[in-house]
């Protein structure tokens, strides 16, 4: 079931019914009173929805939140431009046996490095085909240098040894301090690999002289790409999150990313492997196919953001992706990435309570 995505400033969302929604959105004027969009209404039928990301300026009655929670659905606040800023969520299972599981691991630094490596593993893969699929076009000789470097590695991560990682302090946080064990290492191959993938990332699109990209740059995002990097990442991190939720997870205790005050460290790490699936394909179908121009951004600070349509292009085709159907790499069938999230955040569960031996991270060919 898809998203339902609340962006329209001053909308007011109340309950209609025990299942429906009700959206008011005011009418949207311009300069010198001029109605731009007239004002409308929206029931929006809870058995379509199973999140609710909200964006903006966007008033919720109490009695519409009450509502979600008993349907078990979360509601995500986000800031206009994607900054994540809190989740109300319904009350966790009640699998507390998967949570002390999950803890002993996070302690256990054989274990941790072991997952870490195999969430590394899947990203970098990923990155690789992606490179492999878009150069088979262009047979370009830097791309295919990066794609060589990436594959060693996944050499490398393949054949590290992690059966004395080391016993790293434990910190204040409840972390542990990682410095010369095998967790920084894979943190540094999972770098090594990122700068290769990005350094050649601008090299597929079919218009680069238009959309220059001199690699991944956070906070602030210098460019459109990594404008439209950075806010997909927000969304699939909000959509990661609320899988590794419903699953029993504590989503703030982590394995390649350090749990620290208010950091989602699981669902960020079980994201690594569908970010150049889900987040960065979007933002390659959206250039190459021309839906987006260099207009449709502005600069504040020296800071690009998405404005108001052209992000509801990138909702859509977020959703479109995140509902198509793929086969899955171990159990054989079609699914839609959406659900293989879910099914990522069980297998790593299966694994830290002793029902298979491995985890497999999600890689396509």
């Amino acid at each position: 079931m898809p998203t339902l995505y609340l962006t329209e400033d001053r909308a007011l969302v109340r309950r209609d019914s025990e299942d429906c929604l009700l959206v008011q959105i005011p009418d949207r004027r311009g300069e010198g009173g001029v109605i731009l969009s007239p004002a409308r209404k929206e029931r929006i039928p809870l058995i379509k929805v199973d999140g609710v990301v909200v964006m903006g300026e966007v008033t919720m009655t109490a009695s519409a939140l009450h509502l979600l929670l008993e349907r078990n659905i979360e509601v995500n606040f986000l800031s206009h431009f994607g900054q994540f800023k809190g989740r109300l969520s319904p009350p966790l299972t009640k699998n507390s046996l998967l949570r002390l599981a999950q803890h002993r691991a996070h302690n256990d630094l054989a274990k941790r490095s072991e997952l870490a490596r195999r969430f590394v593993i899947g990203k970098l893969s990923n990155q690789r085909t992606l490179l492999q699929r878009y150069n088979r076009r262009q047979s370009d000789p830097a791309i295919s240098q990066e794609v060589d470097l990436i594959a060693t590695l996944l050499r490398k991560l393949a054949t590290l040894a992690i059966d004395n990682p080391g016993e790293g302090a434990v910190l204040s946080n409840g972390d542990r301090a990682i410095a010369n064990s095998s967790i920084e290492t894979i943190l540094g191959l999972e770098g090594a690999g990122s700068a290769a993938y990005f350094r050649c990332f601008g090299k597929l699109l079919t218009d680069p002289e238009q959309w220059p990209f001199g690699g991944r740059v956070k906070r602030p995002p210098t460019d459109p790409i990594n404008a439209m990097l950075s806010f997909g990442y927000s969304l699939l991190t909000n959509q990661v999150a609320s899988a590794v939720q419903s699953v029993g997870f504590d989503q703030y205790i982590g394995y390649l990313h350090s749990s620290v005050y208010g950091r989602p460290a699981l669902a960020l790490d079980l994201m690594e492997e569908f970010r150049p699936l889900i987040v960065d394909s979007v933002v390659l179908t959206l250039l190459n196919n021309r839906m987006l121009s260099m207009t449709d951004f502005t600069v504040e600070l020296d800071a690009y953001r998405m404005k108001n349509e052209p992000r509801k292009i990138f909702l859509t085709k977020f959703e479109e992706r995140l509902n198509e159907e793929i086969t899955h790499p171990v159990f054989g069938y079609k699914v839609k990435y959406r659900r293989c999230i879910e099914l990522q955040a069980r297998l790593v569960a299966k694994f830290l309570t002793g029902e298979i031996p491995e985890y497999v991270p999600f890689t396509v060919r």
